[in-house]
């Protein structure tokens, strides 16, 4: 009996390994990638300031978004929200535990609840600062650059953010300059049947080696005919291989890696477009 659980275990272990070494192996790719990045063999690369650029300031604020468009960034990514009165506001994480002097979950939560809190600094200090609305981000870059908006929505949270996101970019002529991503594919076919002008992205994390499978945060299948809309493929930047980049360019579609902190720890590869932290190092 000991002998048959003890190579019941060693079966299971060595499925384990073999499943977690094939995984790994999505990410090699971008590993062994000669490093470096110079505008020469980059032309028309767009950079991107991730979260506003959260290396020049405090993530997602307007304070660090005027920041991120004082650098070469082409376009501005932020993260958005839905709070329980139905107000789109910027902010990473579902919750503003991280983020402010407050405790809670966006979606239980008011406008009004959320400006009695303070963003806080990386010693938790409180700064004055709040969490913006995406009415206040739009009026503020205003088409001076563009504006890559992430939606933050998994499950039944926040139904009827992408209603809400159509008619504000509607109500300020903001089309021609915003594009929306999401690693939900839920949320891109709702845009795309409310709009299908917007652009969409679609972020993931890898493609799984040789299979027609990608993961998101799930595992789905990949068919570029399911995401005939998808202009760019947005993934982790130590996934993207040059194999799959060249797939994805013979079919008409862009790639953007994420999130990268600078030139000399960015993969020397033929993306479209970089997302950093620190767009200035760029």
């Amino acid at each position: 009996m000991k002998k048959i659980v003890k190579k019941s275990m060693l079966v299971i272990v060595t499925i384990v390994i073999l499943v977690l070494v094939y995984l790994f192996s999505a990410i090699v790719p971008g590993l062994v990638a000669k490093r470096g990045f110079n505008l020469d063999g980059h032309q028309g690369c767009l950079l991107v300031a991730h979260r506003g650029g959260a290396g020049l300031g405090i993530e997602n604020t307007l304070d660090c978004i005027a920041r991120g468009m004082e650098t070469r960034a082409d376009m501005i990514e932020v993260d958005i929200h839905l709070t329980k009165d139905g107000h789109i506001v910027v902010c990473h994480d579902q919750s503003v535990d991280r983020m402010t002097d407050g405790k809670g979950l966006i979606r239980d939560m008011t406008l009004a609840q959320l400006r009695q809190l303070n963003v806080i600094d990386a010693n938790d200090n409180p700064t004055g600062y709040k969490i913006p609305t995406l009415e206040e981000v739009l009026a503020l870059v205003d088409g001076h650059k563009k504006l890559l908006i992430e939606i933050k929505r998994t499950g039944g949270i926040y139904a009827g953010i992408e209603d809400k996101l159509v008619e504000m970019l509607y109500d300020h002529d903001a089309l021609d300059w915003c594009v929306v991503q999401s690693f939900n594919d839920s949320v891109l076919d709702n845009i795309h049947a409310i709009a299908p002008d917007i652009r969409l992205e679609k972020l993931l994390i890898c493609k799984l080696p040789l299979l027609p499978v990608i993961f998101d945060g799930t595992f789905q299948w990949y068919d570029l005919k399911r995401y005939s809309y998808v202009k760019s493929f947005n993934f982790y930047y130590l996934a993207a291989s040059s194999d799959i980049i060249d797939e994805l360019h013979e079919n008409g579609r862009e790639v953007k890696v994420w999130t990268l902190d600078g030139p000399d720890s960015t993969p020397d590869m033929p993306y479209d477009g970089v997302i950093s932290d620190r767009p200035d190092l760029f």
